[in-house]
């Protein structure tokens, strides 16, 4: 399981004075881009493949309140991945210093090349560097039809003029 160390600061804070929803958010990002830097997804790497990462949802589950002067332990686990990397399934959890699990987020997303603006596969390297992130216990090849399991248009959704 690949683990991030933060201290929570005063700005991580919201006016119910515990970890803001915005915070938990750029606390998993920050977890993900760390381990994908680590791992052969650097700046470097996504320019010269054209790829750029697509978050399609993120789902938080909070079981306790995260306060100030706290320091989290932010987990990153391969939920999910296609056979052909397009799509990624993520869970974070978030730990306090004794173990204790604060908060969950299962979230999903996909590369897309920065050129044509379309979903990419990962090149080879890229993809077996990825599968070896530590897989939860519920781990599953996801296919096109995981992507679409939440968040579908509604079809009697109506359009606006701006």
């Amino acid at each position: 399981m690949y683990l991030k160390e933060f201290d929570i600061r005063w700005s991580d804070v919201d006016a119910n004075r515990h970890l803001a929803n915005s915070a938990y958010i750029n606390f998993m990002s920050h977890t993900r881009m760390a381990f994908l830097v680590e791992n052969g997804f650097g700046q470097k790497e996504l320019i010269k493949n054209n790829l750029g990462p697509v978050v399609f949802y993120e789902h938080v589950y909070y079981f306790k309140e995260i306060f100030p002067d706290q320091k989290i332990r932010v987990s990153l686990e391969l939920k999910g991945l296609s056979e052909d990397g397009k799509f990624f399934q993520f869970e974070h959890n978030f730990y306090d210093d004794k173990g204790v699990n604060y908060a969950r987020c299962e979230m999903m997303g996909t590369w897309i090349d920065l050129k044509t603006r379309k979903i990419t596969k990962l090149q080879p390297h890229m993809y077996a560097n990825l599968n070896k992130l530590s897989k939860t216990s519920d781990f599953k090849v996801l296919t096109k039809e995981d992507t679409r399991r939440y968040g579908q248009k509604p079809e009697n959704c109506p359009e606006i003029a701006l």
